[in-house]
């Protein structure tokens, strides 16, 4: 993405003003890499740079999948990892690991379908199982038909665009699928991988199913609202459980938390299909894996960045379309990074 000199020394001119507003970053600590869910890439690397501008310390995240990135750190190859499939208390306590989300967003079903505006198409839950199970092929078939009265539905082939790559975002999709029909779970699967139908194609990371679905007319595929927004995508209307089609967006998905409890371990509350009458169905956060015991110096480092990212970071994550953790959620956060020793 090119950026201009002058948005440049803006950019540089705000960070400074950070610094020197929340005072002085330790600058002694390592310097630290991660890697993992692709979803948080584009927010961790701007945290990082801006990060870098405060303390001098460098932050390197990898976007290589949430099974990657959760590999690694099993494998102590990485000083944390992005997944976006949280791990469970018995999977942290396992490989003594510490878990806390550091931001929220929404899995968006988008589509490439000349003539149909964002929003204007509507889905409930079980007919997006049936597509994305492949029991439903065509455009205008009669399931899509009835949500969609006065649509011009064209009758063309459906082609499903998913992650190639093991994906916390397949996991958070299917997972909502799977509540949605138990035909999808059976035949389909929910994971970090699953078994889609023939009519499908992969692609890696979010930015390969968001190309496929650009490229390929007829397509529907599932991205985070955040590339979504940055790709200009077309994405459909989905009924949430209080009976209302709702279009994803920030709100819908801060209201679908607003009840969460994440005082539990990992953090790592089900957001799926809540029961406000604004909420995405379809919501998520995004969680970050760190060793409970390793090198001080990488600890504390780990530590200082993602503190001062969830404290200073979260318009930077809002202007990008992602929802920031609550002020109470930080605060757990916080409490709950002591751990890592």
């Amino acid at each position: 993405m090119f950026i201009s000199k002058r948005s440049f020394l803006k950019f540089a001119g705000i960070a400074a003003a950070i610094a020197l507003a929340v005072g002085p970053v330790s600058a002694s600590a390592a310097d630290i890499t991660g890697a993992g869910a692709t979803f948080p890439y584009a927010v961790y690397t701007k945290w990082a740079e801006a990060y870098k501008a405060a303390s001098s310390n460098m932050v390197n995240y990898q976007g290589i999948g949430s099974s990657g990135g959760v590999k690694q750190i099993k494998a102590k190859t990485v000083d944390f990892a992005g997944s976006d499939a949280p791990l469970t208390e018995a999977d942290l306590d396992a490989v003594g690991l510490v878990q806390f989300p550091t931001v929220m967003g929404g899995v968006t079903i988008v589509m490439n379908l000349p003539g149909i505006d964002s929003g204007k198409l509507k889905l409930d839950g079980a007919t997006a199982a049936d597509i994305f199970r492949g029991s439903v092929k065509k455009w205008n078939d009669p399931a899509i038909a009835k949500l969609n009265p006065g649509l011009a539905l064209p009758d063309m082939a459906i082609t499903i665009a998913h992650r190639s790559d093991g994906s916390g975002t397949t996991y958070v999709f299917s997972n909502y699928l799977a509540k949605q029909s138990a035909a999808f779970k059976s035949d389909v699967g929910a994971g970090n991988t699953v078994n889609w139908p023939a009519n499908s194609v992969g692609g890696k990371g979010n930015p390969g199913v968001a190309a496929n679905v650009q490229k390929i007319i007829g397509t529907i595929g599932y991205v985070d609202i955040a590339d979504a927004m940055k790709n200009k995508m077309t994405f459909a209307a989905l009924k949430n459980k209080a009976g209302n089609y709702i279009v994803p967006n920030q709100d819908a998905i801060a209201d679908a938390a607003s009840g969460a409890d994440f005082k539990i371990k990992g953090m790592a509350p089900d957001l799926l299909d809540q029961t406000h009458k604004n909420a995405w169905p379809i919501t998520s956060a995004t969680f970050a894996l760190a060793y409970d015991k390793g090198d001080p110096a990488r600890q504390k480092a780990i530590i200082e960045f993602f503190t001062w990212s969830l404290n200073n970071g979260q318009k930077m994550a809002t202007e990008m379309g992602f929802v920031p953790l609550p002020a109470n959620v930080v605060k757990m956060v916080e409490s709950e990074m002591k751990n890592i020793k």
